[in-house]
């Protein structure tokens, strides 16, 4: 059976500064079959992050840097959701009906919490431990976010999430703007609601070191070549995150 996740360079040997994770990289479907009104959710946004894992892949390879990337759609269950939370499995999109997802039966659920959910963070509770085993590394997830939400265009190119970790996500901010980006911090979501940055505040609160999610606007990177472009400009400011740089909270 195919993993559900995919990880980006060697956990026994990288030792670059970050651990990215990718919670939204796929809309890939493992064990249901989609009707054309699903194929169209899947291929927007409601189906994944687009252009995220190609910025993510990229990321880590520039900072030689270890990446955990989900490998099946959100809309199957949502890894950056808790499971006790109404969004784990959606039946609906914007009023539009998710065939697969109505009246799930709970071994169904069972099922997917089981073969999707927990191995991909059990992936990434291997990765990051053994990237701190060497040595220390922040913690990053990557989103990205549509330039339009209900009517509002959304001016931002990339948004700042996080809850305690403010002086990190200051550093950053003067980072990503010295490279061009127009910056909002807690938007479009809020970090300091622990729904929108679920994954990233796990495994960071877990292994006791700093972590921020990272959400880029999407028309930016649909193109891979923009994407890797994108991911340039980011790997550079990302050099204001690195363990050691600047004062530590």
């Amino acid at each position: 059976m195919k993993l559900p996740y995919r990880i980006i360079n060697d956990p026994a040997a990288a030792d670059g500064p970050f651990v990215f994770t990718c919670e939204h990289a796929s809309n890939r479907l493992v064990g249901v079959e989609a009707t054309a009104a699903d194929r169209a959710l899947l291929d927007d946004h409601w189906g994944y992050d687009i252009g995220i894992a190609n910025v993510t892949e990229r990321l880590a390879t520039l900072t030689g840097s270890l990446a955990v990337l989900s490998d099946y759609s959100r809309l199957l269950i949502d890894p950056n959701r808790p499971l006790d939370h109404d969004t784990l499995i959606v039946t609906d999109c914007g009023g539009e009906p998710v065939s697969f997802n109505r009246d799930l039966p709970l071994t169904a659920i069972s099922h997917r919490i089981e073969t999707l959910y927990r191995p991909y963070h059990a992936a990434i509770d291997r990765t990051v431990k053994a990237r701190l085993a060497r040595g220390p590394a922040h913690l990053i997830s990557m989103h990205s976010f549509t330039p339009v939400w209900d009517g509002k265009a959304r001016g931002m190119e990339i948004g700042l999430l996080y809850d305690e970790h403010v002086i990190h996500a200051e550093r950053l901010d003067a980072a990503f703007q010295s490279e061009g980006f127009i910056v909002a911090h807690n938007e479009p979501y809020s970090g300091a609601a622990a729904l929108f940055v679920y994954s990233i505040l796990t495994h960071g609160r877990a292994n006791g070191v700093p972590f921020i999610e990272i959400e880029v606007r999407n028309d930016l990177i649909r193109d891979p070549a923009d994407a890797h472009a994108v991911a340039e400009r980011i790997a550079r400011a990302l050099r204001a995150f690195e363990p050691g740089a600047g004062s530590q909270p």
